[in-house]
């Protein structure tokens, strides 16, 4: 998702700023960055600002129209601090996350930014399919333009190694189905009577704990064998 991701900046002012967007995507593993009439570009400001982010700088796009900027896109996200009179549907950075990993891979998604000094208009919100908004000090609401895009690639670079971390695991482990917790569950309840822990009275209220305790972890099946080898031995040690 990150490799398919397009970060437009929207008549920037300032080439400093350029500079620190693309350090801040580069440091979320974001690579394309689009530029609409940008005041200024390319600049020595922009590559000082940049702190080696230079192969994003080369490679930016600059494009005479925000239209021509997102053409090619799928998924439209306009970032604004400000109020509006005309309603969004908006979204918070997390949710932006979310809702550009729910796309199919490689889908092209745009996050658009504005001016400095005066965000996006209505009529480039319009081309828009949500509104972002960055929580923040409602008295202090203004971000400087890196740090917007840096707060919102973070939780897309977070999100997205999330989910490959999750695929990871589930690739590598099924999680245990009914049947084995079940049959886990007896040989839990056996092992503690053969050891001698359970008070008759008590045994349900127990197991309904355990079963809590248990149940919130997800076990996968390997780790379901593990716990099966503990009880094993303790069966065993108790034997002798």
């Amino acid at each position: 998702m990150l490799s398919s991701l397009k970060i437009v900046l929207v008549e920037t002012s300032h080439p400093g700023n350029i500079g620190g967007v693309a350090r801040a995507m580069k440091n979320m593993q974001v690579s394309q960055l689009r530029l609409v009439n940008p005041k200024v570009f390319p600049s020595a400001e922009a590559t000082a600002r940049a702190s080696g982010a230079d192969d994003v700088l080369a490679h930016a796009q600059n494009y005479p129209t925000l239209q021509e900027a997102i053409a090619d896109c799928q998924l439209v996200i306009g970032a604004s601090a400000r109020s509006r009179t005309v309603s969004w549907p908006e979204i918070s950075p997390r949710q932006a996350a979310q809702t550009c990993l729910e796309q199919p891979a490689q889908t092209p998604i745009a996050l658009v930014f504005g001016r400095e000094n005066s965000g996006l208009k209505n009529h480039e919100l319009d081309l828009c399919h949500y509104l972002l908004k960055i929580p923040c000090n409602p008295d202090y609401s203004s971000l400087n333009l890196a740090a917007a895009v840096q707060v919102v690639c973070y939780e897309l670079f977070v999100t997205a190694h999330e989910k490959q971390q999750n695929a990871a695991l589930k690739e590598q482990s099924p999680l245990a189905t009914a049947q084995q917790m079940e049959s886990f569950y007896q040989h839990l309840q056996q092992t503690m009577a053969d050891i001698g822990f359970l008070q008759p009275e008590k045994t349900q209220s127990l197991m309904r704990k355990l079963r809590k305790i248990y149940n919130r972890t997800l076990l996968d099946s390997k780790e379901l064998d593990l716990l099966r080898g503990i009880l094993r031995f303790a069966q065993n040690h108790n034997q002798k």
